[in-house]
């Protein structure tokens, strides 16, 4: 019998602190908040904590070619944005989020599938969603590095965790009793785990294991 995984959600692997802004907060303060942090992008929230919209590196990058103060293949991302935070007056002081924001947001719920995250990134080519409860507030981002986290796995790191999973429930694999193998994420559990346990829970424990795709089961319960 082949069991099909149930993906992880979102709220698993989401980072719960989240650096973020306010529509009045500045350029020069936007800049040093991705630099000092080590970020490419941050949601922007309101005085109840929703979201209102998104400013990234290329935001503030643009408006700066845009008004004439960088130029034209200046090299990396961070350059002009260092410039920024050195440079209090080449920013215009009226210049804040919510005039560089991207709105309005693109966000996703804690309960939404891993892989339906995934797919909204690509299709709107971002690298980072915030993460909001049912009534829109901000609690916590995820990124594109966290969605590629549980699925950019090696099999025998697969392997591994599913061996640990199994054991918790008392199958000997050391005695033949029981092999486990994994392949491209597939996961085959073969063997004999006697009538007195439950081979579902066991199966369940082996597909919540990150990076595994499928399951399948051909354990018997006796010889």
């Amino acid at each position: 019998m082949r069991t099909l995984v149930q993906h992880r959600t979102v709220g698993e692997v989401m980072t719960g602190e989240v650096v973020q802004a306010h529509p009045g907060t500045s350029a020069v303060q936007l800049a040093r908040l991705l630099t000092s942090h080590h970020i490419s992008g941050l949601p922007v929230v309101d005085d109840d904590d929703k979201v209102v919209g998104v400013v990234s590196q290329t935001d503030l990058t643009r408006r700066e070619t845009v008004d004439g103060r960088v130029a034209p293949g200046l090299g990396r991302r961070l350059r002009p944005l260092k410039r920024i935070v050195r440079t209090r007056r080449a920013t215009p002081p009226a210049l804040t989020a919510d005039r560089l924001m991207t709105s309005p947001a693109v966000t996703v719920h804690p309960e939404q599938r891993v892989v339906d995250a995934a797919r909204i990134m690509e299709g709107r080519h971002i690298d980072r969603l915030p993460v909001v409860d049912e009534e829109d507030r901000l609690i916590g981002i995820t990124t594109r590095r966290d969605l590629l986290s549980v699925f950019l796995r090696t099999d025998e790191e697969i392997r591994s965790e599913v061996v640990d999973a199994v054991r918790l429930h008392g199958l000997d694999l050391d005695a033949d009793d029981v092999s486990i193998e994994v392949r491209d994420g597939m996961v085959t559990i073969e063997g004999v785990a006697g009538a007195a346990r439950d081979t579902s829970a066991l199966i369940r424990d082996a597909w919540r294991v990150d990076g595994v795709v499928g399951v399948v089961n051909r354990l018997t319960t006796d010889r």
